[in-house]
């Protein structure tokens, strides 16, 4: 039974919550003794506990996703409901009733997961520098992802069976985000800057091995001012959003641009409508990720277009010097051909789009 004192209770709740692998709180039953519940009253109104209902504040309690968003009435109020409530609730130490704690000693080494046993929420959120996700693309063991406002990395299926590779690098991290740093930003100049920042949560970075948690601590940045992508949020919250990305729309310029050709000529105008798995946004803003970047656009856009599809629609081949023409060339002849001007050039409107 848990010790309706003071310095019992508040012992209890903080040794649960630092021996959990997940940082869990304490669970209190609906038929808990009265008197536990007016000590834990006592130690929210102090600052000490703090209190996670599902029906307010998130939908598993046995997580704390961020400090307490509820006023210390309101968390009170739920324990003075606690008798008739539907599940229970679960009780968490605060970061001043952990000041005192010394970290466990599982936990050396860990820089995240030592911010956990101090108190962070497991869906807060760290920030850093853009090129800390390098050496996951650039490495063939780890999968990685691009999505338009996220990235999903994690060990290869081969790589974490195989009995040679360190067991430091078994990692993963599947809700990375993106944010960005708008304080040297200025609408009205075209040549100011938006830093690109990558976003995760406390919960998941904790779970990385020390080798991989002392990395990405290396390329933590301040979050004054940062927040993060809202569509990524709204998706990582469970709300997904009507849009999508620059990334994703042109490729799904490309599948409805098939889907004309299709009906119109019976044949496929490009080869490929999948998005490559490592093409997204530049990991570093050096002349050799430009032109890597312009290389593999230019193999979805022209190199990616068919000549048979070209021919079946009746595009010309040659210009009037009887020269070859490229696959954008005549790609370009046909539609102008048409009446189709060449503004605006509508069939690449998501090259535009990047560059914008």
């Amino acid at each position: 039974m848990t010790d309706p004192l003071p310095d019992g209770l508040v012992k209890a709740v903080t040794h649960r919550y630092l021996q959990s692998v997940d940082f869990n709180g304490l669970y209190l039953r609906r038929e808990v003794d009265p008197a536990v519940v007016e000590v834990a009253k006592k130690m929210v109104a102090g600052g000490h506990l703090q209190v996670m209902v599902s029906e307010v504040d998130y939908p598993n309690p046995h997580i704390r996703p961020w400090p307490s968003r509820r006023t210390i009435e309101s968390q009170i109020e739920s324990l003075d409901e606690l008798a008739g409530a539907k599940y229970g609730l679960v009780l968490y130490p605060t970061p001043l009733a952990l000041s005192g704690v010394r970290v466990p000693a599982r936990l050396k080494g860990h820089p995240f997961g030592a911010a956990m046993a101090k108190g962070r929420g497991t869906l807060e959120l760290a920030y850093f520098s853009f090129d800390v996700l390098e050496p996951y693309r650039n490495d063939p063991r780890y999968h990685f992802r691009y999505w338009d406002f996220g990235v999903d990395m994690g060990i290869g299926d081969e790589a974490y069976m195989d009995e040679t590779e360190p067991e430091r690098d078994n990692v993963s991290l599947s809700h990375l985000g993106f944010a960005y740093d708008l304080s040297g930003y200025d609408r009205d100049d075209v040549g100011s800057s938006v830093v690109r920042r990558v976003a995760a949560f406390y919960g998941d970075l904790a779970k990385l091995t020390p080798e991989h948690q002392q990395r990405w601590k290396s390329y933590q940045v301040a979050d004054d001012g940062l927040e993060p992508h809202p569509a990524w949020w709204m998706a990582q919250m469970g709300h997904w959003a009507d849009g999508i990305g620059p990334f994703d729309h042109l490729f799904l310029e490309l599948e409805n641009l098939n889907a004309l050709w299709i009906g119109a000529f019976k044949q496929e105008l490009v080869k490929h409508t999948d998005r490559p798995q490592d093409l997204g946004w530049l990991l570093r803003p050096s002349q050799r990720e430009w032109d890597e970047f312009i290389v593999q656009l230019d193999k979805l856009l022209s190199d990616n277009i068919r000549h048979d599809g070209l021919d079946a629609a009746g595009a010309p081949r040659k210009d009037k010097n009887d020269q070859n023409f490229g696959t954008l060339t005549r790609l370009v002849a046909f539609l102008e051909g048409r009446g189709i001007g060449s503004s605006p050039r509508w069939w690449c409107s998501g090259v535009l789009r990047f560059g914008g």
